[in-house]
């Protein structure tokens, strides 16, 4: 059964989402960002803001972590080994980053009896907001079954994918269809300009037709009203997932020549400066 409280630490665009999502559940949300001007828009919304790590598994036995970067997650694990009076916990690590990092990371949890699950999100900011995001969980089968009495509030599916790490195998496959698709709906939408249609008009008969897809649907109004600000997902920050799809491709010695060419894409596009756009932005490349 869900407990009543729930910690959640990072709270950039994802962990904000998930945040209001559980707090409109009815779950009471303690938050913790390293950034404290995030605080704000926490405790709008009815959460509790925690000054440090300490104060926050004080009040939970499970967390939910939301994190930009490996060093972000060894950083919150590492703090949490040294808290003395810290009891068991679970821990549903979120965030994109690579199997060996959150290997790593599960590893140390281990140490001070802490059970720390792989589960990625696939989903951009937008619909997180919306609680249509779709999990990826992965992991130990006791600690599954308490993640289970969370997700539900922020997710419209969750897959039991299995042993721990398949959740971000799982994660990179649909940001490697997330990341064509993508580019895919600007080049056709800039054909369709190019060719003299009206934008507005023909994005409802493509979403309509075979030829859709989420990134359409979702990004291709964002793409015909010029709209990247505020992102949903940076161009930016997109670097580090497409990073991660290019090493699990050389290790597996999957041949990826469509992707490799996309991901190229988004580089001129970081180059060209719409880093810290939408990833609709893309559009504008064409």
């Amino acid at each position: 059964m869900t407990k009543v409280q729930v910690g959640v630490i990072g709270l950039g665009i994802m962990g904000t989402a998930m945040s209001q999502r559980l707090l409109d559940a009815g779950l009471t949300v303690y938050g913790f960002d390293r950034d404290s001007s995030r605080a704000s828009e926490l405790i709008e919304h009815g959460g509790l803001w925690c000054e440090d790590l300490k104060s926050l598994v004080q009040h939970t036995d499970t967390i939910i972590t939301s994190l930009p970067t490996a060093s972000a997650l060894s950083s919150v694990i590492s703090s949490l080994s040294t808290i003395e009076e810290i009891h068991a916990l679970t821990i549903i690590e979120t965030s994109t980053l690579s199997v060996d990092d959150k290997s790593a990371a599960r590893d140390l949890a281990t140490t001070f009896g802490a059970e720390l699950l792989d589960c990625p999100l696939s989903g951009t900011g937008q619909q997180a907001k919306s609680g249509d995001l779709v999990a990826y969980l992965s992991g130990e089968s006791a600690a599954k079954s308490v993640a289970m009495g969370y997700l539900p509030s922020f997710t419209r599916a969750v897959y039991d994918v299995g042993r721990f790490g398949n959740g971000m195998k799982l994660k990179l496959i649909a940001n490697h269809l997330v990341a064509v698709h993508n580019v895919a709906a600007a080049e056709a939408l800039a054909l369709a300009h190019r060719a003299g249609l009206d934008l507005e008009e023909s994005l409802p008969a493509l979403t309509d037709g075979a030829g859709t897809s989420r990134m359409l649907e979702i990004r291709g109004p964002l793409m015909i009203a010029g709209s990247f600000d505020p992102p949903t997902m940076r161009i930016s920050t997109f670097q580090k997932d497409l990073n991660l799809i290019l090493d699990m491709s050389r290790e597996t010695q999957a041949l990826t020549p469509l992707f490799d060419t996309v991901a190229l894409m988004y580089r001129e596009a970081l180059e060209a400066g719409y880093g810290e756009q939408d990833t609709a932005a893309i559009y504008s490349a064409f």
